[in-house]
């Protein structure tokens, strides 16, 4: 990973050196801070050759400025002021890291012609620089030549604005939600052979330095739980299966606990129905839900969330020896309930279901919400833009949509009901785990459905929106860190105080 830019917040005032970042609003317009760094009218010119007209998150630069002791004056667009939101602020913060790329000594001017943005605006500007810096390069020895990845010490970056108090304490809990996402996506971007279940472990118990709760239990305790599901997709790998329970007690202490559950499949090969070879090797992400989880907690216990919160991973391996689960096997899950595996690379499922009922069991939680990347299926339904939500509470679906839209994590809603429940009866066992192409992401949705009671509850399948989503401002990296910044949203409008 990238290191992160070191951020601070001060009044506004005419930089004397370094790198200067000036925002330009729609057609090319500068504030009167802005423009007092460019007496020559050097960058003026630049945007009439450029035909630069200051459009969202495009960005323009003038290396070694005649007549002043700047290294470079960048410009990134802000585009219509009125416009501007959270997310548009996020996009030109992270467009800011690519027009400065190298630059160690940052000043920003953030003023913006037409608008008087607040400290929440300057936050999630900040917000934006941080995940826009974000490059997982830890592997390669050389660099190339022309490789604009952050410099070997971190940048330092001053915001001037009219009001840095207030930015800095709103950058604050935004900063620490930030910090989450960049862990998930570590995690992701992770390879197979680097992060095995123990290593995941192990990386989960260093949020205890956070003060969080953090509980392992190991093959043998799952034994005696009945977890005959997420054991049955284990027993394939020489690599142990753990289930990590991360707890988080910021709310009172009878408030009833929220609860966030991940599968973490660190490898997924596909078992005996092996997956085909080509782009084998992307399955390195999926416990991107575990991923998600973990960075979740990550960022509730860096901002001192005021909530009682749950998080819960299945994190094994699927893999093929001797040993491996095999189609038609049946195996018993901790609810009792038997399954039919139909397809062993239908394992995702399999984790949740033992994750679910131990977590309903045990912490008898408000709402359950899950996180996998469950299925391709729901890529060819939605692509890379949305994630599939499928819930059988319409409240806690309302509000995810919700969360969804102010963070740019999109959802998408997809149905579940008991004529797709129908389609996982087994006439062997009391369900299969596999039905075919058809409905492939809502079957796999209502198999879940199964182990969760009554308790309102929401599945996110994030396959397409976790690892290799298209890039953006905001994310260069192949693992995106999806669903740290909707869940923390979700807890802070509704389920906080």
């Amino acid at each position: 990973m990238a290191l992160r830019p070191s951020i601070t917040f001060a009044k506004i005032t005419t930089p004397k050196k370094g790198s200067v970042l000036v925002i330009a609003a729609d057609g090319g317009v500068l504030s009167e801070a802005a423009d007092a760094c460019d007496p020559q009218g050097i960058l003026k010119k630049a945007f009439g050759i450029a035909e630069y007209k200051g459009k969202l998150a495009t960005t323009l630069e003038v290396l070694a400025p005649y007549g002043t002791d700047f290294d470079r004056i960048a410009a990134v667009g802000a585009g219509k002021p009125e416009a501007l939101d959270e997310t548009a602020w996020s996009r030109i913060g992270g467009a800011s890291v690519s027009a400065l790329r190298k630059a160690q000594d940052v000043s920003v001017i953030f003023e913006v012609a037409g608008a008087e943005p607040s400290a929440d605006d300057v936050a999630a500007f900040a917000f934006g620089m941080v995940l826009g810096s974000y490059t997982f390069d830890k592997y390669k020895t050389k660099k190339k030549d022309d490789d604009t990845a952050a410099p070997a010490k971190s940048a330092k970056i001053t915001i001037m604005c009219a009001n840095p108090a207030a930015a800095k304490k709103a950058f604050g809990g935004s900063e620490a939600v930030a910090d989450g996402v960049l862990l998930a996506r570590d995690l992701v971007n992770e390879p197979a052979n680097i992060l095995g279940t123990l290593e995941f472990a192990d990386k989960v118990r260093e949020l205890e330095k956070l003060g969080v709760k953090v509980e392992v239990l190991t093959e043998k305790e799952m034994k005696k739980l009945g977890m005959g599901a997420l054991l049955g997709v284990a027993q394939g790998s020489v690599r142990p299966p753990r289930l990590m329970v991360m707890r988080w007690d910021g709310g009172k202490p009878k408030d009833q606990p929220i609860a966030f559950v991940g599968k973490g499949v660190v490898f997924d090969s596909g078992g005996i129905s092996i997956k085909p070879a080509g782009g084998m090797e992307d399955m390195k992400g999926d416990m991107g839900g575990a991923a998600a989880v973990t960075g979740l907690m990550h960022a509730l216990a860096g901002r001192k969330a005021k909530a009682n919160v749950v998080g819960i991973i299945g994190v094994v391996e699927n893999m093929v020896d001797g040993n491996a689960q095999r189609p038609g096997d049946i195996v018993t899950s901790m609810s009792g309930q038997t399954i039919e595996v139909i397809n062993t690379d239908a394992e995702g499922r399999l984790v949740l279901a033992d994750a679910l009922w131990y977590c309903n069991e045990r912490f008898k939680p408000r709402f359950m919400i899950n996180l996998a990347t469950l299925t391709g299926a729901i890529i060819v339904a939605l692509g890379s833009e949305h994630a599939g939500l499928f819930s059988n509470n319409d409240d806690l679906a309302e509000k995810l949509l919700g969360a969804g839209t102010s963070t740019a994590e999109k959802l998408w809603r997809m149905p579940i009901g008991p004529e797709y429940d129908k389609l996982i009866d087994s006439k062997n066992a009391d369900m299969k785990n596999s039905t075919g192409r058809n409905a492939g992401s809502i079957t796999a949705a209502q198999f879940l459905h199964r182990f969760v009671k009554d308790t309102p509850w929401a599945h996110l399948d994030i396959a397409g929106t976790a690892m290799g989503a298209p890039a953006s401002e905001v994310n260069q990296s192949w693992g995106s860190g999806y669903g740290v910044r909707l869940l923390d949203r979700l807890v802070r409008d509704h389920y906080e105080g």
